[in-house]
Formats: C-alpha cells, sequence, structure tokens
C-alpha cells in the first residue's frame, strides 16, 4: 500500500520529469524557431532577433522581431506586424530606423517575409495577395497573439504592399488583429493598382523590377541550388500572369475592398499623398467602411510621411501609436474624439518637382464633406470654358487626331497619375483644351472632379484622357487633376464592348482625387484627347475622335468647390530623427553597373519613321554586413504616330551579390511587343555564378488583345 510519502514522492518525480520535458520542448522549439541566418543585435535600445514562424503545412516564415531591449523576462507587449516580400533582411536597417519609434513606445514590431521571398521557405506565390499570401498572414496574426512576449493583440500596418494586405487582412477580420493603417494602399486592385490604370494596359519599372527581386536567392548566402530553382527561378513571371487579366471580375476582385465594404470589421486608418497613385482610396474608405476610421491626406508622393518626398513632412508614427494605443492598450488618447480626416490643401505651385508643397493643414468632419458646392464648366465652340450652361440646339462637333506619342508631360517620370508632371503646355497642343476666363477670386477644389463628354471615334478602340490644370498669367501650365476612361469599358470593366465607328456616346466618369487652389487671375483649362504614353499603352487604331462642345449637350467637367474656411488645423509634429545600424550603406564604386548617374530619362523623336523612344535606366548598390548586392535596370519604350498597333517595351534588369570571393548574378531580359490582335511576350531568366551561365528559362506567349 502507498503511504503519503510515497505519494509525495511520487507526484514529485512526476512533476520534475515533467518539468523536464517542457523546458526540453522549450529549447526544442526556440532552436527550431530561431532564424539563424542573420545574426540578432542590439542597438539602441532595440534588439532585433530573428526568427521562424511554423505555418500549418510545415512551411516556414522569417521574421524579424524588434523588441525592447530592456525589457523584463514576463513582460508582454502588442504587436505590429508589417508583411511582405520586400526581403527584411536587406530591408533591416530601414526597418530598424522606421519600427524604433514604436519600439520605444512600448510595442513589439514583426517584419515577415512572405512565403518563398526573402529569407523564407516555400514555393513563391503565384501573384500578389493570393489567398495563400492571406491565409498565411492569418496563421502569423494568430502565432503573434500567442507568443509569451504578447499581450494577444496584433496590429497591422505598412506602405503600398504592405497597406494592401493589411487592408486585405482586415476583410478577414482574423481575431487577435485590433486595428490596422494603411498607408499609401488602394481599395481597387483593377483601377487604380499598376497593371491596368484606370482600367487601361499599363507596364512600368515596378513590374518589370519585381519579378527579379521575387526570385532572387535568400540572403545571406544565396544558394542557387535546385530547391532554389524549383520555388522561385522557375516560377512563372508575374507580368505574363497579370496581362492575360484585361477586364475587370474575379481575379481582381477577389482581394479589392469596392468588392464589399462592409467586410471590414476591424478599426481602419488610412494615409495617402497627392503625388501618390493611390490617393483615391482614403475618400471612399472614410466614406464607405462601417467601422471606425480615420483619415489623412497629405503633400507626398509613393513614401512614408515622415521622409516625405516633397515637403512638408510630418510625424505619422506619432498618430500611429496614438491610434494603437487607443485599440490595443485601451488608452484613451484623444484621437477618437478629433475630426476623422486631415487633408493637406493644396496651394498653386509650378510644374515639375517641388521641395515643399505650399499649402496648409485643415481638419474635415469625415468625407463627403457638406459644404461641397458642385460647379460645372461647359466647353464652348470657341475653346473657353464657361460657368454657364449653354443652352439651345447641340452645338457643334470638335475633331482630334489620335497620335498615340502623345501624353509624356502629362505622365511625367513615373507614369501614372501621381508623381510631378511637366509643364502641360506640350501634351495641350495635341489635345482639345478649353480655357475659363482668369478668376476674380481664388477657388479651391477638394474632391473628385467629374469629366462628363459627349464622344465619338472612326475605330472600335479608343481611350479619352481628360486633364485638368492651372494656367498662370505668364502661361505655365500645372496639372491638377485628371483621369482616362476606355469607350470599350463605358458600361462595364468586366464586359468590355467596342464602339460602333460614328456613335455619338455619353461618357461619365470621375477624375482621380485631388486639392488646389486656383488663385485669383489664374485660368482654368480642361483637356481632352484619346493618349497619355507612356503611362497607357496605346490603342491599335488610326482614327479620328469628335468631341460635342456648345448647345445642350456640351461636354463638361464638375469641379468640387469647397468654399473658404477657417476651421481649426492639426497639431502635427516633425518628422523625429532615427537611430541607424552599422554595417549597412550604399555602395559608392565605379564599374560597368554602378558607373554614372543613378537615374537617367530620355526621350527621342524621329521625324523619319514617326516613332518616339523612351529610355530610362537606374543602378545602385548596397553594403550588408555579409556582402555586397548591386543592382542595374534600363527600359525602352517605342511607340509610332503613324502604325499606333506597333508598340514595345523592353526591360532589362540585374543583380549581383558579391559574398567574399563568390559572386551570384540575376539577370532578366523582356520584350513585349503589340499589332492590331495581340500582345507578343518573351522573357529570359538567367543565374550566374562566378560569371558562369548555370540556369536560363524562357516563357514566350501570344496574348490576345481583350479591348485594350
Amino acid at each position: 500500500m502507498k503511504t503519503k510519502l510515497d505519494n509525495f514522492m511520487v507526484g514529485t518525480m512526476s512533476r520534475k520529469i515533467l518539468t523536464a520535458l517542457t523546458l526540453a520542448v522549450l529549447a526544442f522549439t526556440t532552436a527550431a524557431n530561431s532564424q539563424s541566418r542573420i545574426p540578432d543585435v542590439t542597438h539602441e535600445g532595440v534588439e532585433v532577433k530573428e526568427v521562424w514562424i511554423p505555418l500549418p503545412d510545415g512551411i516556414r516564415l522569417a521574421a524579424s522581431l524588434f523588441m525592447p531591449a530592456d525589457r523584463e523576462a514576463a513582460a508582454k507587449f502588442p504587436v505590429l506586424l508589417e508583411y511582405l516580400p520586400y526581403r527584411k533582411d536587406e530591408g533591416r536597417n530601414k526597418r530598424f530606423q522606421l519600427f524604433s519609434y514604436f519600439v520605444k513606445q512600448g510595442y513589439i514590431v514583426v517584419r515577415v517575409d512572405i512565403r518563398g521571398t526573402g529569407a523564407s521557405e516555400g514555393k513563391l506565390i503565384e501573384y500578389e495577395y493570393t489567398d495563400q499570401e492571406l491565409e498565411d498572414g492569418e496563421a502569423v496574426i494568430a502565432w503573434l497573439s500567442k507568443q509569451a512576449w504578447s499581450t494577444g493583440s496584433v496590429g497591422m500596418f505598412g506602405i503600398s504592399w504592405g497597406a494592401f494586405n493589411s487592408i486585405q487582412m482586415a476583410m478577414r477580420n482574423p481575431p487577435a488583429l485590433k486595428a490596422i493603417i494603411a498607408i499609401m494602399g488602394t481599395d481597387d486592385l483593377f483601377r487604380d493598382d499598376v497593371h491596368f490604370i484606370d482600367g487601361m494596359m499599363h507596364v512600368d519599372s515596378y513590374e518589370i523590377g519585381q519579378d527579379m527581386e521575387n526570385i532572387l536567392p535568400a540572403p545571406p548566402d544565396y544558394a542557387v541550388d535546385e530547391a532554389y530553382f524549383r520555388d522561385r527561378f522557375d516560377t512563372e513571371p508575374w507580368l505574363l500572369i497579370y496581362k492575360r487579366q484585361q477586364r475587370d471580375g474575379p481575379f481582381w476582385n477577389r482581394a479589392s475592398l469596392n468588392s464589399d465594404y462592409s467586410s471590414v470589421r476591424v478599426p481602419t486608418f488610412v494615409i495617402g499623398g497627392w503625388y501618390d497613385g493611390y490617393r483615391d482610396s482614403v475618400p471612399r474608405m472614410l466614406e464607405k467602411l462601417e467601422a471606425p476610421v480615420k483619415g489623412i491626406m497629405g503633400p507626398w508622393g509613393h513614401t512614408w510621411p515622415n521622409l516625405p518626398y516633397p515637403g512638408p513632412g510630418m510625424e505619422w508614427r506619432r498618430e500611429a501609436v496614438r491610434w494603437f494605443d487607443y485599440w490595443m492598450k485601451d488608452k484613451d488618447t484623444g484621437i477618437m474624439d478629433e475630426p476623422r480626416f486631415a487633408v493637406y490643401v493644396r496651394e498653386w505651385h509650378p510644374p515639375g518637382v517641388v521641395d515643399k508643397v505650399p499649402g496648409y493643414w485643415r481638419w474635415e468632419d469625415g468625407w463627403p464633406i457638406d459644404r461641397t458646392e458642385k460647379r460645372g464648366l461647359y466647353a464652348l465652340a470657341d475653346h473657353t470654358l464657361s460657368d454657364v450652361r449653354p443652352v439651345g440646339d447641340d452645338g457643334q462637333i470638335h475633331r482630334l487626331r489620335y497620335i498615340p506619342t502623345v501624353g509624356v508631360e502629362a505622365s511625367g517620370n513615373v507614369n501614372w497619375w501621381g508623381d510631378f508632371p511637366w509643364d502641360q503646355r506640350g501634351t495641350d497642343a495635341y489635345s482639345l483644351v478649353y480655357d475659363s476666363d482668369p478668376l476674380e477670386q481664388d477657388l479651391e477644389i477638394l474632391g473628385f472632379p467629374r469629366a462628363i463628354l459627349h464622344v465619338s471615334a472612326d475605330a472600335p478602340l479608343a481611350n479619352w484622357i481628360v486633364r485638368i490644370s492651372d494656367i498662370a498669367p505668364d502661361g505655365t501650365v500645372t496639372q491638377v487633376a485628371g483621369a482616362g476612361l476606355s469607350g470599350a469599358q463605358r458600361r462595364s470593366s468586366e464586359e468590355p464592348e467596342a464602339l460602333v465607328p460614328g456613335q455619338v456616346y455619353n461618357l461619365e466618369f470621375d477624375l482621380h482625387f485631388t486639392s488646389w487652389i486656383f488663385p485669383k487671375g489664374h485660368r482654368i483649362r480642361l483637356a481632352v484627347n484619346n493618349a497619355i504614353w507612356p503611362m497607357i499603352w496605346p490603342t491599335p487604331f488610326a482614327m479620328t475622335t469628335t468631341l460635342r462642345v456648345d448647345g445642350a449637350n456640351a461636354s463638361h467637367i464638375v469641379l468640387p468647390v469647397v468654399p473658404q474656411s477657417d476651421r481649426v488645423r492639426p497639431d502635427f509634429l516633425p518628422p523625429a530623427k532615427d537611430p541607424e545600424l552599422p554595417g549597412y550603406g550604399n555602395l559608392k564604386v565605379e564599374d560597368e553597373i554602378t558607373s554614372g548617374p543613378a537615374k537617367t530619362w530620355n526621350i527621342e523623336r524621329s521625324q523619319i519613321d514617326s516613332q518616339t523612344r523612351i529610355s530610362f535606366s537606374s543602378r545602385g548598390g548596397q553594403v550588408y554586413p555579409w556582402g555586397t548586392v548591386k543592382n542595374w535596370r534600363e527600359i525602352v519604350q517605342t511607340a509610332h504616330d503613324n502604325d499606333p498597333a506597333r508598340a514595345g517595351i523592353t526591360g532589362k534588369t540585374r543583380y549581383s551579390m558579391k559574398l567574399g570571393s563568390r559572386t551570384v548574378t540575376v539577370e532578366g531580359d523582356l520584350l513585349l511587343t503589340s499589332d492590331r490582335e495581340n500582345f507578343y511576350y518573351t522573357y529570359i531568366r538567367r543565374a550566374l555564378e562566378n560569371g558562369n551561365l548555370i540556369r536560363e528559362k524562357t516563357w514566350k506567349e501570344t496574348i490576345p488583345r481583350d479591348h485594350q
């Protein structure tokens, strides 16, 4: 018979065995989760720790934890997640700078490489924002919420891709996700993203370069073995996948918030910039989300607001901490007592790049703004723009010959509806233009101007491009707003229809979100044409289009005029100075890749064969503790005025990783051309080690034009 002492001894031994087993399991788990590719580091009070995050199918995602270095062993923190394919290890220094602010405010910040990218395991995701990516994201959020150092509350934030999938994760509403901040993202993948701008065919340097970054080997060893070839190098190029999807529908709607705004129940903070191509989502989400929502619209391009391009910048992270503290720490920071929308009101500036955008901040209660007045401006036969609606007969017809290489000035260097377009007079010379009288007083607009056009074409496909500009007394023309619509998508972007040559159509569409104060004495210009190249791939038919002016059916624009207001202005802080990690920096060397200017942009026009050629190149290099990485890219776009169907783009990209005596190089060559019926795609990838070719793969496909 067992005595109490016997029972005590057995229980004690059992507890010791259980404790030993538990410690062994914890040790094994810690070892299994240790991501030893890149050493852990502590600097300026922040510890950067590398771990693996296991997924249900056994694949592990590489993650960097940015943690308070002085934390107590039992301390728990809310967790902020950034989830990207943009290679966390090479970006460690930039994220150390960005994340340190949050760490010092009592958060753990986690940067995770998406499946098959950077240092993460598995096969490269099939394309952007797949179900696989988002299902993995849900598993990551659940894992973060259950760690010993986590309070169980997870927030998500990011810029561009990180904004996109923050919104898309909020559409899935995982239980541990308490709030998000989306910076420079969109709710409409077809019309707003870079693949089909305004629903029209577009190819740019991002699409070409992203393919190469996708298939780079994992740092720091950059191994090129059979697993690498299977999971990355040999995967189908994303550009090819996107260009097969030339109309809106399920492929794009699967991850587009505009298909169901009610799906988001997670508190959402959206931040945009007037010189960014994704700005339209800010007012739409303010208006249509049912979850708690706030928005900021500032004077920036596609960049973090604390690293402004252009200025003035602001310390958005202070507002982010107030937001996350409210939803994740249950602190009353006052952020929900403030108006929902802070907007930077733009004042006039000349065309082209400016270091600092003139203007000022203003609070608005939300969106739409109640005091907005809709003001019509009508195109008249004498090419003036009148705020008096014409009456009487059907007016007159203005004709325009389609020139496919028009639009360079309107596209700017970035080739989307953002950045800094140049003086518009070059594009306006080949457009139908209508100018108002000089303004008798300042006029502010804020919102989506709307275009109402009565048009026809003598071809089955045409695009219409509408721009609004500010004409200064000296003749300088600054673009204020613009957008385009394919005539084939006049009723639906999911079911495009050919035009009937000669038939008159009524087209109505919004221009992109804008703010501007037209000064007294300036004039407003409406410009209409059928090309904005190289932003939009040329439609394939030589043609003449018409625009109806004067009379009851005069083409016109409707401006969202906002009366001047003395509303209270936000009190934003200037950007903070951030610490940097040693061992990271820009590479300064002279060789065939990195010599010469970091960026070049040239345009050549040939009168002999009516060809226009635009070339862009960029080059650079970075130093890391494990070696150096150099990159080079060249893109050439061509189009022909006398043969609109014949257009093309070539892209050459190279990354070279030097690791001691070993050099790994990955190259990509793209050729994309068109005729009336098809696009012709050829892409070649190469992998080299110490200059020796070890792998080459070619994709070649004819893609039928689908109303593009």
